[in-house]
């Protein structure tokens, strides 16, 4: 009884080895390698094709050109050299009928003394066979082939005058790697051959197994029940694979009885596993590819709206701000992380509430659910015009999904249109009452010459008329100066200059005439050259100074404060007073033209001074000085 399940046990054991032996000398291994094998001499087959192509299309053009004909080595060398780059080549090479070599361009990274001359023999191979032959030699930066091509081509006909040979590098790194495939070929090759002996060592060793058992068999009965232990063990060791994810395992059916059927239903269920895990598999790769996807279009959306110039909020469908840029951080003077995933009735003031609530209602009505309207609100105690357009987002279901807000800021757009026609009309007006101005004054002047003689009563009422005449129109001159400074500034300049000295020069011009006002300096001296204009600079300065002495009523001082930012690389100054200051309603259109809070004046002075500033690429603003006057300050790039 013991026979038999030994016997079975044996072949089992033999089919098991043969299986692994077999496995080790798989089949698409050794394709594998003998592929890889073939790839590396296809491309030596293809770099030989290559050079095969263009040495026939450059033998053509030698033999059209009579290259090889002419004394002039430089326009042959010049001609290859533009051939080579052309073409990609490593190098070129033309050999006389007499097998020597007339020229030798090769790659600047590869030294000339690695192209050694081709053999007599091959060249006169060559001229007698007519055909492309292509050789290999190894050199410390690879392996080049070489193609020897007959000038002319010997479908071409006529006498060879030469031969073109041209060289391509295969990299040290892929010879290695192609000669290692072959040696690994080889290896494997050399291992097949001990598959039988191995093979045969094993069966010696399960036949001497196999008796051991048989014999021992004998001593311990032959009733001991092989055939049951053997699938159990078989289950057994399936379970612990099954358990390891080795879902490919099967057990080979033996028996119809009770542990066969237990075989067929732990195949079946290993089977139904596999299936399983494949589909669940499947479905966690197309879910990961899926948010990958979505990851990278949420992600660009991200950098288009932290990147655009226009602002851009969203809500959803239940109030809540889901999204804020840059943009609309900046415009909005907020901070993202203090309003997302908010209400946005609980983040807005009453006046911006109010209009969100008429631009709602207006939605309502809206064609195409969206609208667009310029408004001018507050934001930041600034006065801004804003471009907004309001949109209803909807699913495919036409189900509210939030809405979207996209404003721009067309406040120095604005500006800059006001502005312009500000000067026309100041060039118009300048040229238009500029002109009768003269022969006013001068007429009033003549009066007075000629009749002031002739007139014996009321002298003093006549001269009195006629320098009110005279002086009305030189303030009407002055005032018209002012439009004509205002409409026509001049073009900047800028130059290599010291502010400190400007603030100096400006400065001195006022220390004699305003004795009730103290003028106060305080200088960095780490300061450098300004490229500005100097004096549109010290017209900034003036400008500034005559509104600060015009605030000042009575006994003041004027302080001058410049420093320089060495992180920011921005020269920073102050013109501060001690005057009445200016209200927070004329902050807002302080730098308009022709607005003005004193009763003289048209309201210029500020209106250049923001533009000379801007033309400098550079800031002011006003702020207020404590306790009382204000503060004007500048920031100029360095």
């Amino acid at each position: 009884m013991a026979l038999l399940p030994t016997i079975l046990l044996f072949f089992v054991s033999m089919q098991v080895i043969t299986s692994s032996i077999e496995f080790w000398f798989n089949i698409p291994v050794e394709q594998s390698l003998k592929n890889s094998l073939d790839v590396g001499r296809q491309l030596f087959r293809q770099v030989s094709a290559n050079n095969h192509f263009f040495a026939k299309k450059m033998a053509k053009e030698l033999c059209a050109n009579n290259y090889l004909k002419t004394k002039d080595p430089g326009s042959l060398n010049k001609y290859l050299e533009e051939a080579r780059s052309a073409y990609n080549l490593q190098a070129l090479e033309i050999y006389s009928a007499r097998s020597e070599r007339l020229a030798l361009v090769h790659d600047p990274a590869l030294r000339p003394e690695w192209f050694e001359k081709i053999t007599t023999d091959l060249i006169q191979q060559q001229f007698k066979k007519g055909i492309p032959t292509s050789i290999t030699s190894k050199i410390p930066a690879g392996e080049l082939v070489k193609t020897l091509l007959s000038i002319p081509p010997s479908e071409e006909g006529g006498e060879s005058a030469g031969v073109v040979a041209i060289s391509s590098l295969i990299t040290g790194e892929l010879t290695k790697r192609l000669s290692s495939i072959a040696l690994g070929y080889e290896e494997y090759q050399q291992l097949k051959m001990l598959r039988q002996p191995i093979r045969f060592s094993h069966f010696v060793i399960l036949a001497i197994v196999a008796l051991l058992v048989i014999f021992a068999a004998s001593w311990f009965g032959f009733y001991l029940a092989r055939p049951i232990t053997t699938p159990i063990q078989a289950l057994a060791e399936g379970t612990h694979r099954v358990a390891d994810g080795d879902l490919d395992f099967t057990i080979e059916k033996i028996s119809d009885d009770e542990v066969g059927m237990l075989v067929s239903a732990f195949n079946k269920m290993t089977h139904d596993l596999k299936i399983s895990k494949a589909r669940l598999d499947r479905s966690s790769e197309e879910l990961r590819e899926a948010n990958r996807e979505a990851e990278q279009k949420r992600r660009y959306m991200e950098i288009v709206l932290e990147h655009i110039s226009a602002g851009v909020i969203s809500r959803n469908a239940a109030g809540l701000i889901t999204t804020i840029n840059r943009s609309a951080e900046n415009m909005l003077g907020i901070k993202s992380e203090d309003i997302l995933h908010k209400d946005y009735t609980h983040i807005l003031n009453k006046e911006l509430l109010s209009l969100a609530k008429d631009i709602r209602s207006s939605l309502e009505t809206a064609p195409g659910n969206a609208i667009e309207r310029s408004l001018r609100v507050n934001l930041n105690n600034k006065i801004r015009t804003i471009m907004v357009h309001v949109s209803v987002l909807k699913d495919e279901s036409n189900r509210d999904m939030g809405v979207v807000v996209v404003f721009d800021d067309l406040t120095e757009l604005e500006r800059a249109q006001r502005m312009a026609a500000w000067r026309e009309v100041a060039r118009r007006i300048a040229h238009e009452v500029k002109n009768p101005l003269t022969p006013i004054k001068l007429s009033a002047q003549r009066i007075q010459k000629k009749y002031r003689g002739q007139i014996q009563a009321d002298v003093a009422v006549f001269d009195e008329c006629v320098h009110t005449i005279i002086s009305q129109v030189d303030q009407i001159r002055n005032l018209v100066n002012e439009f004509s400074t205002f409409a026509r500034m001049p073009n900047v300049d800028p130059r290599p200059n010291s502010l400190p000295e400007i603030i100096h020069e400006a400065i001195a011009l006022y220390r004699e005439g305003v004795g009730h006002i103290r003028f106060e300096e305080q200088i960095g001296s780490d300061i450098p050259a300004l490229n500005v204009d100097k004096e549109q600079m010290k017209r900034v300065l003036i400008n500034l100074f005559d509104n600060a002495i015009a605030a000042i009523h009575g006994k003041g001082h004027i302080r001058v404060v410049a420093s320089f930012d060495p992180i920011l690389k921005t020269v920073r100054m102050e013109v501060a007073d001690n005057g009445c200051g200016i209200s927070p309603e004329d902050k807002l259109k302080l730098f308009e033209p022709y607005f003005s809070t004193k009763k003289s004046g048209m309201g210029l002075g500020l209106a250049i001074v923001n533009s000379i500033i801007t033309d400098h690429k550079g800031f002011v603003r006003v702020r207020d000085n404590h306790p009382t006057g204000t503060i004007f300050v500048i920031e100029l790039p360095v």
